[in-house]
């Protein structure tokens, strides 16, 4: 296999951490970065397949139904739009 050299930018902090942790492990801070980063493609694309399954033969069309027939009433205490997103909103749904 040929490897490739990628240069990586970390904080200085997480560097640190990674340093830290490589050592206790007994790997180099480059073989537990790329352990760490294979295990989060892992996570990832286990969880696209995930919803991929989930969803199944699902369309946007099924849930617009099942939004309509939801009841019009104000939302429960803390379930509120917060204010700061309010007029983003607003102004996303206007085009649509």
């Amino acid at each position: 296999m040929r490897k490739a050299a990628y240069p990586l930018k970390l904080p200085a902090s997480i560097k640190a951490a990674a340093a830290r942790l490589a050592k206790e492990d007994g790997v180099s801070l480059n073989q537990w970065i790329a352990a760490a980063v294979a295990q989060k493609i892992g996570a990832v694309e286990t969880a696209a397949d995930f919803f991929k399954r989930r969803t199944g033969e699902a369309r946007p069309e099924d849930l617009k139904a099942f939004l309509a027939a939801a009841p019009d009433v104000p939302p429960e205490s803390g379930d509120e739009i917060p204010e700061h997103l309010r007029a983003k909103l607003s102004r996303a749904t206007v085009g649509a």
